[in-house]
């Protein structure tokens, strides 16, 4: 007979205090209301323990032996902004009170503490929670579902992008995101239309690839019923869904060239005509477009029209990779542990010493996706009490021999390998889907699929 499902955690709590029988007593009332409960007695490791993994509440002793629990509010603030942090005192006075709340407290407790006190607490903290919860669900519904959509960074290089971005924003200029494979330039694209005044109205994503491109001239523009085989009803196209907002235009490299003089025409004069019609329509659309390709060089070799690049190219940013921004690659690795553990309902205490050293330290040729693929994985496949070296990749943190035809590893796997070194091998994605023996738009899809 199957077990009933557990009753899902609340809050992940940490209790501060240097008196043993206070925090068996919390922990005890805490887990019997079925939130997670993690206890220690004294500062160092009340940090040690913030910095290893997300709390939603701090239950904090002021007086915790020869340490002030004041001056550690700040310090857990800098580690969890959005932690709540209620303050413990048995010498309650108006000016600890007020202090503690100056440095970030949200509320204090009187010991001997009542435990209808802290249930009275515990429900405006939840309350408190649910509707942050909630705001932060309806901005990702805008932005997007996953931390690396939050676009915050402790990288020079970085921050200049997202500098850039912001001012680009304000304004109506076509704006022209480069970088590898993974780097989030869609993430970036979808926080520009954000920051703009366009932010309340639609944006579209096309990835350019992932459509043939006798297909794509309709899915941007629209058709006609009738149009050609197939067009059973009119198509109005994703310009016309976008009135008013953004189409974000995903590899635009690999677009036709009959499709770019469409798309010239339309970013010069704000006009289009469906396929099938000879009306001429218009609509009110920013175009962002971006590209892993050389655009450049597309243009000498005659793949790519120069007009639309140089009309593309009013503001230009790159994205750098991964390796390049090794200051995220924790920060990011911990904030995509949270975000998995959520939606699995799984609870880790963060990353063990040899698994954030092989992250740290790994190339990340997929980039952002793929460190977001890899914490997925092991958020589901892991056992432990933290992610250790052993539920990462093998080729993170371990130098093995690359899988040979034969051996006994996933299908998958091989093809993966195959196909990183075909791209690494050829000058351009066209050069590797015709060495695969595939279409772009499948090579499109198997890129997405292995994070490359």
């Amino acid at each position: 007979m199957p077990e009933p499902p557990t009753k899902p955690i609340r809050l992940h709590v940490l209790i501060v205090d240097d008196e043993t029988n206070i925090r068996k007593n919390l922990s005890y009332f805490f887990s019997a209301d079925g939130h997670s409960v993690t206890a220690v007695s004294n500062g160092v490791d009340a940090v040690e323990e913030a910095r290893r993994r997300f709390f939603d509440l701090v239950f904090l002793d002021l007086k915790l032996g020869g340490q002030s629990g004041m001056d550690l509010i700040p310090i857990l603030l800098s580690e969890s902004p959005r932690i709540k942090i209620v303050v413990i005192t048995a010498h309650a006075s108006i000016e600890s009170a007020v202090e503690a709340m100056r440095r970030g407290a949200i509320d204090y407790i009187v010991k001997p503490f009542d435990l209808d006190q802290i249930k009275l607490l515990l429900q405006r903290i939840e309350t408190l929670h649910r509707l942050e919860t909630e705001l932060t669900s309806l901005r990702q519904s805008v932005q997007g579902t996953g931390p690396e959509e939050r676009l915050q960074s402790l990288n020079a290089g970085m921050n200049r992008v997202i500098d850039i971005a912001k001012k680009a924003a304000v304004s109506e200029a076509t704006v022209l995101l480069c970088g590898e494979s993974g780097t989030g330039k869609t993430a970036l694209a979808k926080a520009i239309h954000c920051w703009s005044s366009r932010g309340g109205k639609p944006i579209g994503i096309v990835a350019c690839p992932a459509i043939p491109s006798e297909l794509l001239e309709s899915e941007l523009f629209g058709h006609a019923k009738g149009a050609f085989t197939g067009a059973l009803r009119d198509n109005p196209g994703r310009i016309s869904s976008c009135e008013g907002g953004t189409l974000f235009l995903d590899e635009i490299g690999d677009m036709a060239l009959s499709v770019q003089a469409k798309l010239l025409r339309f970013i010069q004069d704000k006009e289009y005509e469906r396929l099938g019609e000879q009306r001429v329509r218009r609509a009110d659309v920013r175009i962002i477009a971006a590209t892993n390709a050389d655009l450049e060089q597309r243009v000498a070799e005659g793949r790519f029209r120069e007009v639309l690049f140089y009309r593309l190219n009013v503001i230009r940013m790159t994205i750098p990779p991964l390796r390049e921004r090794k200051e995220d690659i924790l920060p990011l690795a911990k904030d995509f542990l949270a975000h998995f553990c959520r939606i699995n309902h799984k609870v880790y205490k963060g990353f063990t010493e040899a698994a954030e050293i092989a992250l740290v330290h790994h190339a990340w040729p997929g980039n952002v996706r793929e460190l977001r693929n890899t914490i997925e994985r092991a958020v589901i496949l892991g056992a432990g009490e933290q992610i250790d070296l052993s539920d990462l990749p093998g080729d993170i943190g371990r130098q093995a021999a690359p899988p040979a035809i034969g051996d006994r590893v996933p299908l998958s796997t091989i093809e993966e390998l195959h196909i990183r070194r075909v791209i690494a091998d050829t000058s351009s994605l066209q050069e590797a889907a015709d060495v695969l023996g595939i279409d772009q738009a499948t090579l499109w899809r198997k890129r997405k699929a292995y994070g490359i």
